[in-house]
């Protein structure tokens, strides 16, 4: 307990001082910030953020499958996100006569909202700090099995903070149940795609709409068409009024990971070597399932979400490497651990054993990312791993052998399969006997991968049966790369300084910056639990004589507007739209247009999870749906730097301007209370 109370004492004496637009702040402890908060615009307490007793703004805010951020905005359980973050559940229940991706989806009453197998939302009951419960002997399976005991679906984990200085029970409500309700054709809700991804100015309409169930109790269940739509504690109140330069935004969501307090290090290791393998690699998977999804339907909805999920990190590691580059962050955080040495030398070991941490595990983790990247890139492994589960019926791996041939096309596995063999045997330290023995066999990996898929028999979901994978030549390969699969398990972390070798170092070392820094704002790394951000409306400068404003609007949508380019050919409806300026309740005179705003950024410190947030103004209102940052910003995981880092945020007027004036679901406004 004494350890824990000096811990928050370091830090609220350090986080208290800090002004700039910074930090991932845990909301249970919103009360430190609350008064910064205040001198900036927002009206609300801190109870109106965070409560265990009341109905707050926390039972508002779902995390969305696992990955993102998702708000509810009606009392009948209407839930708002990402449309990139619905966009395998959307994929999932598209095919060539439905394709729900390139027409969008309106369901035009309960009746007619599609049920998406699999999705799954997380409401956060409470966050409460176990640090002394470790301490004293109990658990961490033992208090979630505690917590889980006290309702209905209820979900826990238990997450260490400050590397391990801190932990804290995460208490959550699953619900399965979840529908989809609405979403926007995809060029308007990936408009601009890959080529606008991470950029401002920014003109998409990334949002879809869903649904969340229970049963009549008002209980998490299972799909069945008795259940009801889900009555919330509470629901997110809508703002058409808008935003100007300067306006207080807050950020409530589930950030997925941040990396404050890593030493030159690890810097070093992702901007010279992590992040321009993986960038390289996946540019050789994006050319080739490129080109596949360019010459048919059927591909590109099939591998639709796959290029979806690859491209973004892939663009977001080039932007990180610029960025840790342009503000030179490895030699700032030399600077600042030279200065620690100086004030600390009895502390100075610190630094010197996290250092040798790092040098003598690289290997393992590079082998690791390496594994990930190519290896496990190559999908038909998959239905040999299926037929091997023993923990599946016969039945069971049928249905989910036809589940993944759906999206299985055998000449882009081939080709991916040849291209990252090949990198894997230039580059792998780790490779097995068995795996080298098959490409010294073959005379080298890209023959051997041309013979394996010259001969595996379940190369589709006609020619797959259970006794056919055991034996296949696919099987071989799946037990050849085994060895490197365990061999590079002790490396499987969020992040290279995750590693416990690693990891025991950094414990005593943030503890012991809190006590030497008094002007810095320590708030623990994101972990994909739930944090509050606040920033404000701001344009920057994105380059020397260029500023970038703050707003987009339906102007630009229109000047990229290209009906030959997939990512740019608009719905004609909002072609029609437009051409009318039939923008009803949802136009606005901006710069002396009449138009509709689009997209907005602001200062908001956010980072992957944080797609689909809800962004509030000083009153609790929903304004925008996060979704992005600018490319300027991705190394903002690592460096934040406030005159550069801007997330980027679908308009909410835009998102009520598609449902009505493009989708014609105007039932769905009147039930968000507008």
């Amino acid at each position: 307990m004494k350890r824990t109370l000096i811990l928050f004492a370091l830090l609220f004496a350090t986080t208290f001082t800090a002004v700039a637009d910074k930090g991932m702040w845990l909301p249970s402890l919103i009360s430190t910030r609350i008064k910064d908060m205040k001198s900036k615009g927002f009206k609300l307490s801190a109870e109106d953020i965070y409560s265990i007793n009341e109905a707050s703004l926390k039972d508002a805010v779902v995390l969305f499958d696992g990955g993102c951020t998702g708000e509810i905005v009606s009392e009948k359980g209407l839930l708002i996100t990402n449309h990139h973050c619905g966009y395998d559940a959307i994929q999932a229940l598209s095919t060539v006569e439905h394709d729900y991706l390139t027409d969008g989806f309106w369901a035009m009453s309960h009746d007619e909202e599609l049920h998406c197998p699999g999705l799954k939302v997380h409401i956060l009951v409470r966050m409460e700090e176990v640090t002394d419960r470790l301490a004293k002997g109990e658990t961490k399976e033992d208090i979630i099995a505690k917590a889980e005991a006290e309702g209905v679906g209820y979900r826990a984990k238990v997450e260490s903070m400050y590397y391990g200085n801190m932990a804290y029970l995460f208490l959550y409500r699953e619900f399965s149940d979840v529908r989809l309700v609405g979403t926007p054709p995809t060029a308007i809700g990936k408009f601009g795609a890959d080529n606008d991804n991470w950029i401002w100015p920014r003109h998409t309409g990334d949002f879809s709409i869903f649904r969340i169930y229970a049963d009549q109790n008002n209980e998490p269940a299972e799909y069945s068409a008795s259940n009801k739509p889900y009555t919330p504690a509470r629901h997110f109140k809508i703002s058409t009024k808008g935003v100007k330069e300067g306006d207080f935004t807050m950020i409530y969501g589930f950030p997925g990971n941040t990396q404050e307090y890593i030493t030159s290090d690890a810097v070093e290791y992702v901007a010279e070597i992590s992040d321009p393998t993986k960038i390289d690699l996946r540019t050789k998977r994006l050319d080739i399932i490129g080109a596949a999804q360019a010459t048919s339907a059927k591909t590109r909805i099939q591998y639709a979400a796959k290029q979806a999920n690859i491209a973004n990190a892939w663009k977001k590691w080039q932007g990180e490497v610029k960025g840790i580059n342009r503000l030179g962050t490895v030699a700032k955080k030399l600077d600042y651990e030279a200065r620690f040495r100086a004030d600390n030398p009895d502390k100075a070991y610190l630094l010197d054993s996290l250092a040798a941490a790092y040098e003598r595990n690289q290997e393992g983790y590079f082998n690791y990312e390496l594994y990930t990247e190519t290896l496990r890139g190559i999908e038909l492994q998959s239905a040999v791993i299926i037929a091997l589960n023993e923990k599946f019926s016969p039945e069971q791996k049928m249905a989910l052998a036809e589940l993944f041939y759906k999206d299985f096309d055998i000449n882009v596995d081939r080709a991916i399969a040849v291209a990252m063999l090949k990198e894997y045997e230039a580059m792998g330290t780790y490779i097995s006997e068995e795996l080298k023995a098959l490409f010294d066999k073959f005379g080298g990996a890209e023959n051997y991968a041309n013979w394996l898929y010259d001969n595996t028999k379940i190369g589709s979901f006609e020619t797959f049966s259970v006794e056919a994978a055991k034996c296949d030549p696919m099987a071989e390969f799946v037990s050849a790369i085994a060895p490197i699969q365990q061999r590079v398990k002790p490396y499987t972390y969020r992040n290279f300084s995750n590693h416990p070798d690693i990891e025991r170092w950094f414990r005593p070392y943030v503890k012991a910056l809190m006590e030497w820094d008094k002007k810095r704002a320590f708030f623990p790394d994101a972990n994909l639990t739930l944090r509050v951000a606040y920033g404000k409306v701001a344009g920057y400068e994105y380059a020397d004589g260029e500023y970038h404003l703050p707003q987009t609007t339906l102007e630009g949508i229109m000047e990229k507007d290209n009906p030959e380019i997939y990512d740019y050919n608009i719905p004609q409806r909002l072609r029609d739209v437009y051409a009318e300026k039939d923008y009803g309740r949802w136009g606005v005179m901006m710069n002396g247009k009449y138009t509709v705003p689009v997209c907005f950024i602001a200062t908001n410190h956010t980072t992957g999870g944080n797609s689909g947030s809800p962004v509030l103004n000083g009153k609790g209102e929903l304004i925008g749906v996060n979704f992005d940052r600018t490319w300027l910003s991705t190394m903002s995981d690592i460096e934040f730097d406030e005159s550069l880092c801007r997330n980027i945020i679908c308009d909410i007027r835009y998102v009520l301007f598609v449902v009505d004036k493009v989708g014609g679901a105007g039932w769905l406004i009147d039930e968000m209370g507008l």
